[in-house]
C-alpha cells in the first residue's frame, strides 16, 4: 500500500483533493495561480512550454491547442493520472498581440483552439469551466458612465472579437457545464507587466518626443487590475463553484479608471519629478502619418490602427463581483505606480527585460 502524506499546511490529503485544470498555465496568471489553487486542489497545467515545470505543486502536461491530437493526449493523460471527475477548468491559454490589428492567431488559437478543447472536456465530468475574457469586449463609453456585465459589446480590433466570438462559442457548447466569464481589465503588477503601461512609462524615461503627443481625449482612460486582484478573483470562482449560477459573467478590474493625462503627469513626476509632463493633442490623420512613417523605420508600439481607438474610454462596474465572490481589487494603479518606477530606477536592464522592452 502506497504511504500518503499529509500535509497540514494544506489542510488536506493530496488524494481527497479536487481536481483543477488550468490551461496557459506557464503565463502571467497562471504560473502563480499554481502556486495558490495547489493549496486545496490538484492542480494540473496545460501549456506548450513543457518540463522542468517550477512550482512542484503541479504537473504541468504538454498541450498545443491548436492541435486536437495533441489535445486528446493531453486529456488522456489526465483521465489516467485524476481520473475524468474535475472541479474547474480554467481557461487561460489565448493569443494577444499589440503588433497587428489583425492576426491568424486569433481565430486559430483563441476560437478554433477554444472549440477543440471544449470538445474533449465533453467527455469528462466538469463542475465549472472559467474563460478568461477582456473588458476590451464592451463598447467604449464617455467618463462617468459604468459598464456591466449586460452592456453592448463591440468590437474594434482582432482580439476582442475573438473574445466575443469565442464567449459565443462556450455558451453553444457547455450546455451542461457551469461557466463563468471573467471579463478581466489590463494586467499589472510591481515590475509593470503591461505593455500599453511600460510603453507609456519607456517612452517618458527616454524622453521621447512622441511622449509629448497624443492622438486622443487625455481624458479617457482605460481600466486596470492588479495580478494579485484577478489571482485572488479567479481563487474565489473556483470556491464559490457550488453558488454561482449555470452561467454568469464577472467584471474584474478597478473601480476608478486613470485618464491618460493624469498617468503621463504621475509617471513624469516620478521618474523625473515633473508635476506637469507636457503633452498635446495631435489631430488623427497626423498621428496616423507620424505612425505610418515611425513603422517602417523601427518597430514602434503606436501603430497607424491604434489612432482610431485612442479614444475609446471604460469604467467597470463591479458590483456583481462584489455580491457573488465577494470581491473587489485590494490595489490601484495610481497607488502601485511609484513601486513600479522604483524598480525601473534600481534596475533599469532588469527591468526592461522583464517587461521584453529594449533600450
Amino acid at each position: 500500500m502506497d504511504e500518503i502524506i499529509e500535509h497540514p499546511e494544506r489542510g488536506a490529503r493530496t488524494e481527497d483533493k479536487e481536481v483543477v485544470i488550468i490551461s496557459g498555465s506557464s503565463g502571467l496568471i497562471g504560473f502563480p495561480l499554481i502556486e495558490r489553487l495547489a493549496k486545496n486542489y490538484r492542480v494540473v497545467g496545460l501549456d506548450r512550454l513543457g518540463p522542468p515545470y517550477p512550482p512542484l505543486e503541479a504537473e504541468c502536461v504538454n498541450f498545443d491547442i491548436t492541435d486536437e491530437k495533441a489535445i486528446d493526449a493531453a486529456m488522456e493523460r489526465i483521465r489516467y493520472g485524476y481520473g475524468s471527475k474535475i472541479a474547474s477548468v480554467i481557461h487561460l491559454a489565448a493569443y494577444y498581440s499589440f503588433n497587428t490589428k489583425d492576426s491568424p492567431g486569433y481565430d486559430e488559437i483563441n476560437v478554433k483552439g477554444t472549440r477543440k478543447f471544449l470538445n474533449q472536456l465533453q467527455d469528462f465530468e466538469v463542475d465549472q469551466f472559467i474563460y478568461s475574457s477582456s473588458d476590451l469586449i464592451y463598447k467604449p463609453v464617455e467618463p462617468g458612465i459604468k459598464i456591466h456585465e449586460d452592456c453592448p459589446v463591440e468590437a474594434n480590433w482582432g482580439y476582442p472579437e475573438s473574445k466575443i466570438i469565442t464567449e459565443d462559442l462556450i455558451k453553444e457548447n457547455n450546455k451542461d457545464i457551469d461557466t463563468v466569464f471573467l471579463r478581466i481589465a489590463g494586467i499589472y503588477d510591481e515590475m509593470g507587466h503591461s505593455i500599453p503601461i511600460g510603453q507609456q512609462i519607456k517612452r517618458i524615461y527616454e524622453k521621447e518626443l512622441v511622449s509629448h503627443f497624443y492622438s486622443g481625449d487625455m481624458d479617457h482612460g482605460d481600466v486596470f487590475v492588479h495580478l494579485e486582484d484577478v489571482l485572488d478573483a479567479i481563487e474565489r470562482t473556483v470556491a464559490k463553484r457550488n453558488e454561482l449560477p449555470h452561467e454568469i459573467a464577472f467584471n474584474i478590474g478597478e473601480p476608478e479608471t486613470p485618464t491618460y493625462k493624469e498617468l503621463q503627469d504621475r509617471i513624469g513626476r516620478l521618474i523625473h519629478g515633473e508635476d506637469n509632463w507636457e503633452t498635446h493633442e495631435v489631430p488623427k490623420s497626423i498621428a496616423k502619418i507620424g505612425a505610418w512613417t515611425r513603422d517602417l523605420v523601427g518597430d514602434p508600439f503606436i501603430k497607424p490602427w491604434m489612432i482610431d481607438r485612442a479614444d475609446d474610454h471604460y469604467e467597470l462596474d463591479i458590483s456583481r463581483a462584489k455580491e457573488y465572490l465577494g470581491w473587489e481589487p485590494k490595489h490601484r494603479l495610481m497607488d502601485t505606480l511609484p513601486e513600479i518606477i522604483k524598480n525601473l530606477k534600481e534596475d533599469p536592464d532588469a527591468w526592461y527585460k522583464e517587461n521584453n522592452l529594449e533600450r
